[in-house]
C-alpha cells in the first residue's frame, strides 16, 4: 500500500486486486469509523450522500471485499455505519504511510526494482540507477518488482575514504553542491546520474574538509532504507 506525495493516493492491494484510493476517499473512511454515519461522513469531506456511497461501492467492488457494515436501528433508532475488519485495515496501513513520510520529510526519493530477496541473510537487494543497495527484506515484495526507495538526509554519512563497518551501503561521488540552512549543512553529491542529500553538523564539514567538487563517499545502513510499494 503506497502513498503518493503529488496527489495524496494510496495503492490498496489485496490478493491479486489493486485499488487507487484518493485522499477524500481515504478521509470519508476514517471519518466513518470516528462518526459512525455516512451523511456525517460525506458532510466532513464536502462530498453528497450518494457520491459517497459511489466512493465506497467503487472501493467494495474493485477489491471485492466489503469495507462498511450498516445496522438499522429498532423502533427508537440507534442504527449506525461502521467499518469491517477490512475497512478498518485499509485505515491502519494508510496510516502508518502518513506516519513515514511525516517522520521522513527530508528524503531522498528514488523509483527502484527489487533485485533480490534473501530472507535466511535479512537483506533485499534494491537496484537504484547502475547501483545495488541493501535494504530490509520484505515478504510482500517480488523479484523484479518496482518500488519507491527512501533514504533520510540525516541518515546519509559523508567519509573521505571507504569504512568496513556495519555501514552496508558505501558509494562514490563528487559534492556539487553545499548549502547552511539553519546550523546544518546539507550536502548533494552525485553519484553517478544519481544525486543523494546529506545533512550534517558544522564540526563534521570542517572536519572532513568538505568542498564543492571534492570526491567523498556516502554510506548508510541497510535499516535506514524505507520501501513502499508503488
Amino acid at each position: 500500500m503506497t502513498e503518493v506525495k503529488a496527489g495524496i493516493e494510496y495503492k490498496i492491494n489485496i490478493g491479486d486486486e489493486s485499488f487507487l484510493l484518493n485522499h477524500k476517499q481515504y478521509k470519508l473512511l476514517e471519518n466513518i469509523l470516528n462518526t459512525g454515519s455516512i451523511t456525517k461522513a460525506a458532510k466532513s469531506v464536502d462530498v453528497s450522500y450518494r457520491t459517497a456511497l459511489n466512493y465506497i461501492d467503487k472501493i467494495e467492488s474493485s477489491l471485492g471485499i466489503k469495507i462498511v457494515s450498516t445496522t438499522k436501528g429498532g423502533k427508537g433508532g440507534g442504527g449506525g455505519t461502521d467499518l469491517t475488519p477490512d475497512g478498518f485495515s485499509i485505515i491502519k496501513e494508510c496510516k502508518k504511510i502518513n506516519a513515514i513520510m511525516e517522520l521522513h520529510t527530508d528524503v531522498n526519493e528514488f523509483e527502484t526494482i527489487v533485485s533480490s530477496i534473501d530472507e535466511s541473510k535479512g537483506v533485499m537487494k534494491v537496484k537504484i540507477g547502475d547501483y545495488l543497495i541493501n535494504a530490509p527484506p520484505n515478504k510482500n515484495y517480488e523479484a523484479g518488482e518496482k518500488i519507491l526507495t527512501l533514504i533520510s538526509y540525516d541518515n546519509i554519512f559523508l567519509m573521505t575514504e571507504p569504512c568496513t563497518s556495519s555501514i552496508r551501503n558505501i558509494l562514490k561521488g563528487k559534492i556539487v553542491e553545499m548549502k547552511l540552512e539553519n546550523e546544518i549543512i546539507r550536502v548533494k553529491i552525485a553519484v553517478g546520474d544519481l544525486k543523494f542529500f546529506s545533512d550534517i553538523t558544522l564540526s563534521a564539514e570542517k572536519e572532513l574538509n568538505l568542498t564543492i567538487g571534492k570526491e567523498v563517499y556516502i554510506g548508510f545502513k541497510a535499516m535506514s532504507v524505507a520501501t513502499l510499494k508503488l
